[in-house]
C-alpha cells in the first residue's frame, strides 16, 4: 500500500507552487477588500472625507496596475520568491503602519503607495508567470485557480474584517490583514522556485521529447519592463486588452469592491451584512474565475470577453435600482 508520504512525493512540483502563489495571493487579497469595510469606521473616527479616502483607494489601483509590467521584469531579475516576499511585506507594513495614522495624508502612504505596490507585484503578474513557467497542460485552469486566488481572500477574510471593525474596531481588523500575509512568507520561501528546472523537474504535462528549457532572461528589469510596454503600445491588442483591464478594475475594485459597503451602509443596511452580501459575490467569482479558465482551454477567449462584459454591464444597471430601494430618510447606525 502507498504510504501518504509517497503519495505526496508523488505530486509535480508544479503543483505545490500553483498551491503556494495561491495562498500568496490570497494573502494579498484581503487589504484589496478590506477599505470598504473600514472606510465607514474611519471616517466615524477621523471625519476625513469620502473623498479622501476614495483618493488613497484611488492611488492603491493605479500602482495595482502600473507596477505590475516591472514586476514581471523584477521577477525575471531577482526571482519570485524574493519579489512576492517583499510584496507581502510591504502589504504587511502597509495595512500594520496604518494603525498609528493620524491625518488622512498618511492614508495615502499605507492604503495607496505601500498597499498598491505590493498587491501589483503580484496578482495577475504572478498568476502568469507561474501558470507560464510551470505548466503547459492545465495552463488555462491553473491560471483561473490563481487568479481566483484573489477572489477567495477577500471572500474569506472580509467577513471577519468587517465583523472585527464593528466590535474591536478598525485597527485590530488591520492587523489581522498584516497578519495574513506575512505569514505566507516563510511558505513561499521554502516551496517558490523560479523555473521547473530548479527542482530537477520539467514543467507539468510537457512532451519530454521535445522540450526544450527556454532561455533565461537578464539584465536591467526596469529597461526590459520599458521595452516591452514600448513594443505593447504599437499592437491594436495591447490596447484592446489594456481597455479592458481598466474597466474590470474600475467597476470591480474601485466600484463595487470599496464603495459597495459604504454604499449600502448609507442606505440604512449594517456593514456586516453588506459585507456578507459581498463575500456571496465572492463566492461566484470564484466558480467563474475557475470556470473562465477552463473554458479557455476549450473556447475563443475574445467571445467570452464579449460575454462577461455585456453580464457585468446589466449587473451593474441593476444593483442602482437595487440600492435604491432600501433607501431610508434616517440613517441606521450598525448594530
Amino acid at each position: 500500500m502507498t504510504s501518504r508520504s509517497e503519495k505526496l512525493r508523488s505530486v509535480h512540483p508544479a503543483w505545490w507552487v500553483a498551491a503556494v502563489a495561491f495562498l500568496a495571493l490570497f494573502g494579498a487579497a484581503g487589504f484589496r477588500a478590506a477599505p470598504g469595510a473600514l472606510m465607514v469606521p474611519l471616517q466615524t473616527e477621523f471625519d476625513w472625507s469620502m473623498g479622501s479616502m476614495s483618493l488613497a483607494v484611488s492611488v492603491n489601483l493605479l500602482l495595482y496596475g502600473l507596477v505590475a509590467p516591472f514586476a514581471a521584469a523584477l521577477m525575471d531579475r531577482f526571482g519570485m520568491r524574493q519579489v512576492i516576499s517583499t510584496a507581502l511585506g510591504l502589504i504587511a507594513l502597509g495595512a500594520a503602519g496604518s494603525v498609528f495614522m493620524t491625518d488622512a495624508w498618511q492614508l495615502i502612504a499605507f492604503w495607496g503607495l505601500l498597499i498598491g505596490s505590493g498587491t501589483g507585484s503580484m496578482a495577475l503578474v504572478l498568476a502568469a508567470t507561474v501558470a507560464g513557467r510551470w505548466f503547459v497542460r492545465r495552463r488555462g485552469l491553473v491560471m483561473g485557480v490563481l487568479t481566483a486566488g484573489s477572489a477567495t481572500g477577500q471572500l474569506v477574510i472580509l467577513p471577519p474584517v468587517a465583523a472585527l471593525a464593528e466590535h474591536l474596531g478598525w485597527r485590530a481588523a488591520s492587523l489581522l490583514i498584516a497578519a495574513t500575509a506575512i505569514v505566507v512568507v516563510p511558505l513561499v520561501w521554502a516551496v517558490v522556485r523560479d523555473y521547473p528546472e530548479d527542482r530537477g523537474v520539467q514543467p507539468f504535462g510537457v512532451d519530454p521529447d521535445v522540450y526544450a528549457a527556454p532561455r533565461r532572461q537578464h539584465g536591467g528589469a526596469v529597461a526590459r519592463a520599458l521595452e516591452g510596454l514600448t513594443y505593447g503600445v504599437r499592437h491594436r491588442a495591447f490596447w484592446a486588452l489594456a481597455l479592458a483591464f481598466a474597466i474590470c478594475g474600475a467597476t470591480t475594485n474601485g466600484l463595487i469592491g470599496i464603495h459597495f459597503i459604504p454604499s449600502a451602509h448609507d442606505h440604512g443596511m449594517a456593514s456586516t451584512t453588506a459585507a456578507g452580501l459581498l463575500a456571496a459575490l465572492e463566492v461566484f467569482d470564484v466558480i467563474g474565475t475557475i470556470f473562465s479558465g477552463w473554458l479557455t482551454d476549450k473556447f475563443d477567449p475574445r467571445l467570452l470577453l464579449v460575454a462577461y462584459y455585456t453580464f457585468r454591464g446589466a449587473a451593474l444597471c441593476v444593483l442602482a435600482a437595487a440600492l435604491s430601494v432600501a433607501v431610508r430618510t434616517t440613517p441606521v447606525a450598525d448594530r
